[in-house]
């Protein structure tokens, strides 16, 4: 609980830093602003709570506060949607039914139906995500694309980790910094979901500790969904392409993504995506069904 506290209360300061006053409906006071972003005693006017209230919440002190005050909270920060889910997440407010809520569980294994799509969508590259971004399954031209992780150790089958701690996702990437970033942001997401999983923190861990760049961005402690996006690479094979992805989270099953990948009609970057296709051909290989994840 401490942990979660202290998440809370970190992630509520930067929120608040983020704010652009002239746009928070705030009336004038002529007071000069030392530090950008909103004040705490703003914060709680826009909420509609005390200033003792909101600044013991940003103290890390044990508060609970009704959903209601959590959904004012929400709106006095200007957050988005993925920032009201995490500030949900860290307070321990939820509105999803007892059925569907997250809960523990051991290695994540894909259907075999899923596999037979994903195979289906062989001219698209499509890759199915579970937990902290572990890679569970890739198609042909996924493989081809980005990188066979069905080669990798089994522990190394992670998406940030890849992009992170693998020279050959960074040369890929044209925008690198973009598509890393994202990756940190969603994984902070993750995280306030299910802060006990000791999996992730090791992953956490290990990425803060050898690269500079992830450190740097997990503390500014801001989170993303990825629901859709493009993703500009520069292909070894075929030289440089753009492509648009779409995630589909399968119902019933909220732990499992999937990403589809693919370019615009007629574009170079599709006639480079058909280029890879025919130089990369084999015949299918077996998906590993299952990440070893706690």
């Amino acid at each position: 609980m401490a942990d979660r506290n202290r998440e809370l209360a970190d992630f509520l300061r930067r929120a608040r830093a983020q704010v652009d006053p002239s746009r928070a409906g705030l009336p004038p006071d002529g007071r000069v602003r030392r530090v950008p972003g909103l004040r705490r005693e703003e914060v709680a006017l826009l909420a509609g709570v005390s200033t003792d209230y909101y600044a013991r919440l940003e103290q890390g002190r044990p508060i609970n506060p009704s959903p209601a005050v959590v959904e004012a909270l929400g709106r006095a920060l200007d957050l988005d949607a993925a920032g009201k889910a995490h500030l949900h997440d860290l307070i321990g407010v939820t509105t999803a039914p007892a059925s569907v809520r997250r809960r523990p569980v051991g290695v994540q294994r894909v259907r075999p139906g899923l596999c037979q799509l994903i195979d289906a969508l062989d001219g698209e590259p499509a890759l199915i995500l579970g937990r902290r971004t572990d890679v569970l399954a890739a198609n042909r031209m996924a493989r081809a694309l980005f990188a066979d992780f069905d080669r990798m150790p089994r522990r190394e089958r992670n998406y940030a980790r890849w992009m992170f701690l693998d020279d050959h996702a960074r040369a890929l990437f044209v925008d690198w910094e973009d598509q890393a970033r994202a990756a940190v942001e969603s994984l902070r997401l993750e995280v306030g979901r299910d802060p006990h999983d000791q999996v992730t923190t090791a992953l956490v861990e290990e990425l803060r500790e050898h690269s500079p760049e992830f450190d740097q961005w997990w503390e500014q402690h801001r989170v993303h969904q990825r629901t859709h996006g493009s993703k500009r690479l520069r292909h070894p094979l075929v030289g440089d392409l753009t492509v648009e992805y779409e995630t589909l989270t399968l119902p019933g099953d909220p732990d499992t993504t999937l990403f589809i990948y693919s370019a615009e009609p007629d574009s170079e970057s599709q006639k480079n995506l058909n280029l890879l296709a025919s130089w990369t051909f084999t015949s299918p290989i077996d998906h590993r069904s299952s990440a070893e994840s706690a």
